[in-house]
């Protein structure tokens, strides 16, 4: 479940563009925005590496404090990384009550694939749903849903219905029609015939051309001597 006992030290700034925001990055810090709960969007920056230590032990909720003010929940509703070096350059977060419901998204992931009878007869298990639309209270929010799929067998189709849920979770995806993982019968890659000539081991087609330029040279040559 998540743990909202992370206190965030956020910085107050202003609502400036993008040059703002990169200074904002070469100086070691993250800039992002609080919305939601009918007040007005704040803006803020926060220390990257204490930004990173907190979302490492934290779940989706964590408790923030805006220039050393009271502690106030919120909701990691969005994280823009770096594409390639994997860092954080933005994070939005959503004020939440702790006694309201919220819509949010919570990540799938399927445990006991190596020992599914379908994998070890040597099928291809492929995850379709990797995310489940949820409603929880924000203290009930986990940080993952995981679902055994160690009995999938052969050509099996597992859908959401068979997903249980934690206590509080309810799924808000249509349960008979989001299907969350198959394993199909591996594609047999296709082989090229070799035949084998004089010269060795050669395609078809090859032999086929070499055929055929043969018979042309042959004809050459017999017409030559008449």
């Amino acid at each position: 479940m998540a743990d909202s006992s992370s206190t965030l030290s956020l910085t107050a700034r202003p609502p400036e563009g993008s040059r703002s925001a990169r200074r904002l990055r070469r100086s070691g810090s993250v800039p992002g925005v609080i919305y939601g709960g009918g007040d007005e969007p704040t803006h803020f920056s926060v220390d990257a590496r204490t930004l990173r230590n907190t979302l490492a032990h934290s779940g989706a909720i964590l408790e923030v404090s805006l220039d050393g003010g009271t502690g106030a929940p919120v909701l990691v509703k969005d994280v823009h990384r770096h594409p390639v070096r994997g860092d954080v350059v933005h994070i939005d977060f959503l004020r939440v009550r702790m006694d309201e419901a919220i819509e949010t998204t919570v990540t799938l992931e399927l445990v006991g694939a190596d020992d599914a009878p379908g994998v070890k007869e040597g099928g291809v298990l492929t995850q379709d749903t990797r995310e489940l639309n949820v409603e929880a209270l924000p203290g009930d929010i986990p940080d993952v849903i995981q679902h055994d799929v160690s009995g999938m067998d052969m050509n099996a189709t597992l859908t959401l219905s068979s997903v249980t849920p934690p206590r509080g979770v309810t799924l808000l995806d249509d349960l008979e029609e989001t299907v969350i993982a198959t394993i199909t019968p591996p594609t047999a890659e296709p082989v090229e015939e070799d035949i084998e000539t004089e010269t060795g081991l050669v395609s078809e087609g090859e032999a086929e051309g070499d055929t055929t330029e043969e018979a042309q040279q042959s004809a050459g040559d017999s017409g030559d001597d008449s």
